[in-house]
């Protein structure tokens, strides 16, 4: 055998496992069981990429790491910025294959956010924009920026419905076909009720409710199934969408 075809053999297997895997209800329920009880200790706070606080799970980080190797992408947006972990990280991933930049959209980029970015070895890769990322205003700075090139795009900002949907419609259709729109704690839905009394988000208004929402409206994309299957600890379940048109 050539070293593609047991390459290939060994993604097959692979792949028939991980469908297996998310039909055993017994495994799926563990999982969101784990999920449910780290999460009171708010088990994605503790990890950093690079030196800043990354605030997710590291199964999450590590498909947006596939994703971006397969893509190749010019430019990565990622509405919320927070600690600057993650548009570090998708930056130092362009670093390493020599190419692309991240776009980061933040409502309020807090000042001893917005030095330690700027100051960090990867920012060189890195652009930002201050404002809401549903302001018309932003949204044309974002399509001027992307005009042109191969786009993945993340939305971790306001986790209302009806914001995470305005998202979707602004900034989804940047995405090229092939690539990727990662949605994510669209996991609100399906964690206990009483788990976010102090937010505006929660059962029935959350961003799984807004991708339902947008795929009605919208055909262009599709549920990566068999990555939520493999990870099967994620905060982005039904979150991971393919443009395949």
């Amino acid at each position: 055998m050539t070293e593609n075809s047991i390459h290939q053999a060994f993604e097959n297997e692979c792949q028939q496992e991980i469908a297996r895997q998310g039909d055993d209800q017994k495994v799926v329920g563990l999982a969101r069981e784990f999920f449910n009880e780290s999460a009171r200790h708010k088990y994605s706070y503790h990890f950093s990429w690079m030196g800043r606080p990354i605030i997710q799970l590291p199964q999450d980080m590590m498909a947006m790491q596939e994703i971006m190797w397969q893509v190749k992408p010019d430019l990565v947006i990622e509405c919320g910025i927070a600690h600057g972990g993650s548009i570090i990280y998708y930056a130092s991933l362009l670093e390493l294959q020599g190419h692309g930049e991240v776009l980061g959209i933040d409502l309020d980029i807090r000042p001893h956010n917005r030095e330690a970015i700027e100051s960090h070895p990867m920012a060189k890769r890195i652009q930002m924009i201050e404002g809401s990322s549903i302001d018309e205003a932003t949204a044309q700075q974002v399509r001027a920026i992307a005009e042109g090139k191969k786009v993945i795009l993340v939305l971790d900002s306001n986790h209302t419905h009806d914001h995470v949907l305005e998202e979707l419609r602004l900034y989804a259709p940047l995405v090229s076909v092939g690539s990727y729109c990662v949605v994510m704690d669209t996991v609100v839905e399906d964690m206990p009720a009483d788990f976010f009394p102090d937010r505006p988000w929660g059962h029935g208004d959350n961003p799984k409710t807004a991708v339902w929402k947008y795929l009605e409206e919208n055909n262009d994309f599709e549920i990566d199934r068999q990555m939520q299957n493999k990870l099967l600890i994620t905060v982005a379940p039904d979150g991971y969408l393919r443009r395949v048109r």
